[in-house]
């Protein structure tokens, strides 16, 4: 296993650790706390975890490197710990589907029709508004279109993060190896 392997995962698996450790812990509390659905919690919550992608190029850096690093191998460090990370999200959400009996997507859809009802949409309106959420419990069946779609929930901020954190971490002065 070569180093760049190496660091993508054990710092790729520290942050699907992390992923793994709230969809249960949210699981487990979502009926106690609203939040813990949200799209800002779980993008929050992906942001937080990847952080491991800027331990891991500094690191990498530090150990590898001699504390010298270009922008090129740093983004490339960063985006293969993001990848790790993100094939460890999609297998944990699809455990977490297979161990709930695929329920999500139903249960997803089922709370924005409430939420409509209670603001007071109704027939036609409805009917329309729930349409594409219909079409989408459809697609939401086939696991060739969830994975794809699980994936690009957190590969774009694995992106971003790695392309900050290669950034950043290009300049020795950042965070100096001792």
């Amino acid at each position: 296993m070569n180093s760049i392997t190496r660091y993508a995962a054990i710092y790729g698996g520290c942050s699907g650790a992390v992923i793994i450790a709230t969809i249960i812990g949210g699981t487990a509390l979502a009926d106690r706390i609203s939040f813990a659905g949200s799209e800002f919690f779980g993008y929050l919550v992906m942001l937080v975890a990847l952080t491991f992608i800027f331990v891991g190029i500094k690191r990498y850096r530090d150990i590898e490197r001699g504390g010298i690093i270009r922008f090129l191998p740093a983004f490339g460090v960063g985006l293969a710990i993001a990848l790790v990370a993100a094939f460890v999200y999609v297998l944990v959400w699809e455990v977490y589907l297979a161990a709930t009996n695929y329920a999500f997507i139903n249960d997803y859809i089922d709370g924005i029709r409430h939420a409509k009802q209670a603001a007071g949409v109704t027939g036609a309106a409805l009917d329309r508004a729930m349409a594409p959420l219909e079409a989408m419990r459809t697609s939401y069946a086939n696991p060739l279109f969830r994975l794809p779609m699980t994936f690009m929930e957190i590969a774009p901020v694995g992106a971003v993060v790695s392309l900050v954190s290669a950034a950043l971490l290009r300049n020795p002065r950042i965070l100096p190896a001792r």
